[in-house]
């Protein structure tokens, strides 16, 4: 595996694990293991490398994984114990960055307690975004940060078309700040504009505020 490009190795080449490998690979240099050889031969145009191996196996596992590794994210299925013994090996091997899917909250705290430094839950993150886009129209993509903070991209309302920011006043009345507004019409992206930077029909919003905050933005019409 090369330098130019971050390296990635995406354990499990489930629904969640292959998707994310396919996805990575635009920007990264990805390295996809299954222990189904099928998976791997069928993943393995669309990746730059994939091997077939139990990673139930430390000494296969040390084999496979590059020095230098940038990170690896797990997605064993099924399987608690394979996440969780492919979990320790990684670390043991000296990967910075481990980042594995769980089942349930108890096994979200094994993983942690043998140095997973991310869990993640993709069914309850993909409900929460689909309950979020039923109830608030508005509401195009977020991403959450640490605390209550989140990056929101919201429809421009109503009330706010044809006005400045600086007229708007968004950080004084809702504490929030824009951090680009996306002009659909001209394909374009604003990033951090400034005070005079006046809002049109289909902009898009881009903030970053607490939850709270963000939804009072969207309740705006």
């Amino acid at each position: 595996m090369s330098k130019h490009k971050k390296q990635i190795c995406v354990i499990g080449l489930g629904h969640f694990g292959w998707e994310l490998a396919v996805a990575l690979s635009r920007d990264c240099e990805v390295l996809a293991i299954d222990r189904d050889p099928a998976l791997v031969n069928e993943i393995a145009d669309r990746v730059h490398h994939a091997r077939a191996l139990d990673t139930r196996d430390e000494a296969a596992l040390a084999r496979v994984i590059p020095h230098g590794l940038d990170e690896a994210i797990v997605s064993m299925g099924e399987s608690m114990e394979s996440s969780i013994l492919c979990t320790l090996y990684l670390k043991r091997l000296g990967v910075p960055v481990v980042r594995v899917k769980a089942l349930t909250d108890d096994h979200a705290i094994v993983l942690q307690q043998v140095g997973a430094d991310e869990v993640i839950f993709p069914e309850r993150e993909t409900a929460r975004r689909v309950a979020a886009h039923v109830t608030n129209p508005n509401l195009l993509d977020f991403v959450p940060l640490g605390g209550d903070y989140q990056v929101m991209e919201v429809r421009l309302p109503r009330s706010f078309e044809g006005q400045t920011l600086a007229e708007l006043k968004l950080r004084a009345r809702f504490g929030v700040f824009v951090l680009a507004v996306r002009r659909l019409d001209a394909g374009e992206t604003e990033f951090l504009p400034g005070p005079d930077f006046r809002l049109q029909v289909e902009d898009v919003l881009v903030m970053i505020g607490r939850e709270g905050d963000l939804a009072r933005v969207r309740e705006e019409s």
